[in-house]
């Protein structure tokens, strides 16, 4: 075997959350996104030191636990959903085996194995989605919504997409069509000129709210200079005209009744980074209100374009009820919530808390916690706007309780040595990547911190991904 061959092979293993391993003649070969039992043909992409890697060209035969006949009319071309051709119940079997070897892997102390909660909904579950502009194929017609897969550059219209509300797929099918209809130009990654970027819909699952954010370069024919330009210019007269169109039309249309819900406000964002992500450079309000307003566990959040917040709302309340129950009584105790966000952890637990304290780099992120913080009643949090790895220092006192909620890397590796020098007596850890949790696990132990329990919650549906908490102490 070399690189370049096409072969072909049985997936015989399968690890959390995309890896597998296909026999081909007896040897194995890794495979990134393939299902337990399926024998695909790939193409042999490295050869090194006698391990091999190949990328799946095609399906040959499905795997026995791909029992769903119904999956997104999206799912050849998408690459979102791996999941979608199991039913909900072998998803969860499968993502409870891979969880289980993975924690099972990372430490040689026993602990409870408590599998994998399933989510409330399965389906139309996400809250939100950032869909970019492109084309599906190389100088092809406008395109308006996730990456095909395998690939950086061509984008897969989704108006079928089964994960999000109905609503997402009229408001993208909206601007696909106002835009397409004026011939404008989506953001060219190499030559870096185009208007078009991102479509931000945020979708309140308490009472329908939509939030919708258009994004764009600064001006229909943006070409940056790093080396001048630090920030996005100001938009041309053209450029907010034609903005001010699209509110206009997407707040007509709206209005004669074509959605579940209600749009609660409309804005543009300016980006004129050379990153494929949604950078906020400046935002303008151009209909409503800048926030909607989701409730979990009978608290209000408010939620503006940029708060971190759970993709998946009902999950969430799921997944702060586990946190809450792995944290046990906090009555009387202070309690450090870390990588906070809008605070949501914070004052779910501050009811019964004597005191909670919550640390957020995102200053949008501690503006919000604040404001829903009051608005909720609650007056004994606290919130703090910098880096983790920068303001335990200034802290000054020892907290009872930590709670981890960190991004998908983990925990900065010169922060989490400071976080347990507290030497509280509880942590739990969130992980939405069990992955980094691992790798942070191996210090924590070290620290003399002890897995106690593990559970997963399935927080993402159809796809390889799932959320776990985790409790470890301390004697």
């Amino acid at each position: 075997m070399k690189k370049g061959d096409i072969l072909s092979g049985q997936i015989v293993e399968s690890n959390f959350p995309d890896s597998a391993y296909a026999d081909c003649e007896g040897e194995k070969v890794l495979i990134k996104k393939g299902i337990l039992g399926q024998t695909v043909e790939f193409a042999v992409t490295k050869k090194r030191k006698g391990k091999l890697e190949g990328r799946v060209l095609n399906v040959v035969e499905k795997s026995w636990l791909e029992d769903n006949e119904n999956p997104c009319i999206h799912y050849e071309t998408c690459g979102g959903c791996t999941y979608q051709t199991l039913s909900y119940e072998n998803q969860l079997k499968l993502k409870d085996e891979q969880l289980r070897a993975l924690m099972e892997g990372a430490t040689d102390n026993d602990f409870l194995w408590e599998g994998v909660i399933p989510s409330p909904k399965y389906l139309a579950y996400r809250n939100k989605m950032e869909f970019s502009f492109g084309d599906e194929k190389k100088d092809g017609d406008l395109a308006l919504g996730m990456h095909k897969k395998g690939s950086h550059y061509d984008i897969v219209n989704v108006f079928g997409c089964k994960i999000v509300d109905s609503d997402f797929t009229k408001l993208l099918e909206l601007t696909l069509n106002f835009f397409k209809e004026r011939n404008i130009s989506y953001f060219h990654k190499n030559t870096h000129t185009g208007f078009l970027r991102h479509l931000l819909v945020r979708r309140s699952e308490y009472n329908s709210e939509i939030l919708i954010s258009l994004v764009t370069t600064s001006s229909f024919g943006f070409v940056e200079d790093p080396n001048v330009r630090k920030e996005a210019s100001i938009l041309g007269d053209a450029e907010i005209a034609l903005i001010r169109e699209w509110a206009d039309y997407i707040k007509s249309e709206c209005d004669k009744g074509i959605l579940n819900g209600s749009i609660g406000g409309i804005l543009h964002t300016k980006n004129d980074s050379y990153a494929d992500a949604v950078l906020n450079q400046g935002t303008t309000l151009l209909y409503g209100k800048d926030y909607i307003t989701e409730r979990l566990n009978g608290l209000d959040f408010k939620i503006t374009p940029f708060s971190f917040f759970q993709t998946n709302s009902k999950g969430a309340e799921v997944l702060y009820n586990v946190a809450g129950k792995y944290l046990g009584n906090t009555e009387g105790k202070s309690v450090f919530d870390l990588y906070s966000g809008t605070g949501t952890i914070a004052q779910l637990l501050a009811p019964k808390s004597e005191k909670v304290y919550g640390v957020e780099i995102v200053e949008e992120a501690v503006e919000a916690a604040i404001e829903n913080a009051k608005k909720n009643g609650l007056y004994n949090c606290e919130f703090i706007a910098g880096d983790v790895l920068k303001v335990v220092d200034t802290l000054g006192f020892n907290p009872d309780i930590i709670i981890l909620d960190p991004p998908r890397d983990g925990i900065h590796p010169k922060a989490l040595p400071k976080i347990l020098e507290f030497g509280a007596k509880k942590i739990v850890y969130i992980s939405c990547k069990p992955t980094s949790f691992v790798r942070d696990l191996k210090i924590m132990e070290a620290a003399g911190y002890r897995m106690e329990k593990c559970v997963g919650v399935d927080m993402f549906p159809n796809t390889v991904n799932c959320e776990a908490v985790v409790m470890l102490s301390r004697p």
